[in-house]
């Protein structure tokens, strides 16, 4: 099956941690990664779509982030 995710936080350094994390656990990236203002906290978010083949089927119940 392939696994979708879209991970997003606030621009700091901890967004590029989280997508280095998914990337080392085998994800990949899917498409270019976003930039916006969120106006209601103040602050600028970042968003990057990653991907991954896993073995068995889907189900709704599967924590993406474990895999």
């Amino acid at each position: 099956m392939k696994l979708y995710r879209f991970l997003t936080a606030d621009d700091t350094s901890a967004f590029c941690h989280k997508v280095t994390a998914a990337l080392n656990a085998g994800w990949e990236l899917h498409g270019a990664p976003t930039y916006a203002f969120d106006a209601a906290n103040g602050v600028m978010r970042c968003g990057q779509a990653v991907v991954k083949e896993a073995p068995g089927a889907y189900s709704p119940d599967l924590k993406l982030g474990e895999q």
